[in-house]
């Protein structure tokens, strides 16, 4: 019950993974029969990606997951494209914060918007802030991966437009669940990862609109066209073009059991504790995200610091927030935003369901909760 860390991978895609493996294992860059065989692999695996999220293939460069991604847009449009300002938001995840916070010091200005109640974004701040005339980055997540909240990143993409801003995007909960169709989307730049969407992890890609001049962060050779320099990891691109088509193709199917997996979990989070809370779930604002759930349970905070403990020795996989930030025992960066300083001290949990969970996993979940 942990989907939003990471998935399980498909079988089609370890078959795929390991027949790369096995027979195209020449260096993509080589000119020999081997080296094109594999930079076919390579290049077909782009042109699939790209028609998935109605891109064209060089707009695709291929990173080691999300968080190369996000620094690469970040960091490349700080320094190709003359980027001055930053405008983030505080319940971003560390790879775009950490990386906004090392530009501040080095001279970057830094805006975080205000959020609006539950974590949403206040459009008209972030109007506000683009009417100063300075060469700017927004970078505002499509949807957060501790709460399941969604920006609209159609509206924020459009004011951003208005104001001759650009406007990157951390998709890498929303890349794979979701149709995107970058053609009609005013976004310069998105971020994915396939260990997110049934794929493997250490691959993801960048989306990077045409005619945003990047400069690499990674340097070296002349790989992903000159924007990511290191040897191609040619299986994992391969598998993750493989899981993007199949979570496309069976979107509709996956995410209408998904959906009714998550009914089921609030009607039976309600029934044993009815004092429970959905962090984020805002009346008036648009609804979480179908696969994420982050509850704030009426339990006292001497329960908080055990209850992972608790529910992995019963069999439960669940996470408090990022797994990037497991190890902290800092609370979550995200609820801190949206939370009491007494509910902050509450346990909350994510639940995060994938087309593989079943009622009895939320059945097993429950039992588990209900000594507490």
């Amino acid at each position: 019950l942990d989907n939003a860390s990471t998935t399980q991978l498909r079988t089609e895609v370890i078959e795929e993974i390991t027949r790369v493996l096995g027979s195209r294992f020449g260096n993509p860059s080589s000119t020999h029969s081997f080296g094109r065989s594999a930079r076919t692999v390579v290049e077909t695996a782009r042109k699939t990606i790209a028609s998935l999220i109605n891109a064209e293939a060089r707009e695709i460069i291929f990173t080691s997951g999300g968080t190369e991604a996000d620094n690469l847009a970040i960091r490349g449009a700080v320094s190709g494209l003359g980027v001055k300002r930053i405008i983030t938001a505080r319940t971003e995840h560390h790879a775009v914060l950490t990386t906004v916070e090392a530009l501040a010091s080095e001279g970057i200005q830094v805006e975080y918007i205000k959020l609006l109640p539950g974590g949403y974004p206040d459009m008209e701040d972030l109007e506000r802030l683009l009417q100063e005339p300075l060469t700017t980055l927004v970078s505002l997540m499509h949807v957060n991966n501790e709460t399941g909240v969604v920006f609209d990143i159609e509206k924020i993409g459009q004011l951003c437009r208005a104001y001759d801003a650009y406007f990157h995007s951390d998709t890498v909960q929303s890349v794979g669940k979701i149709t995107l169709n970058l053609k009609n989307t005013p976004v310069d730049f998105i971020s994915a990862s396939a260990h997110k969407f049934h794929g493997s992890k250490g691959v993801g890609f960048l989306y990077v609109r045409k005619g945003n001049n990047l400069n690499a962060t990674i340097t070296g050779g002349e790989q992903e066209k000159g924007l990511r320099a290191g040897t191609e990891a040619v299986h994992q691109i391969a598998g993750m073009a493989k899981a993007l088509q199949i979570s496309c193709e069976k979107m509709n199917e996956e995410s209408a059991y998904i959906s009714g997996l998550k009914a089921y979990l609030l009607e039976e989070l309600n029934s044993a504790f009815p004092r429970v809370k959905i962090n984020g779930a805002i009346y008036g604002q648009p609804e979480l995200f179908y696969n994420i759930v982050n509850v704030l349970l009426p339990l006292p905070e001497e329960k908080t610091a055990m209850i992972l403990f608790h529910l992995d020795i019963k069999g439960v996989a669940v996470s408090r927030g990022s797994a990037c930030q497991s190890g902290s025992i800092r609370p979550s960066h995200v609820l801190k935003e949206m939370l009491s300083d007494d509910d902050l001290k509450k346990p909350s949990l994510r639940i995060s369901l994938s087309h593989y969970n079943t009622k009895e996993d939320i059945d097993q979940l429950i039992a588990a909760l209900k000594p507490l």
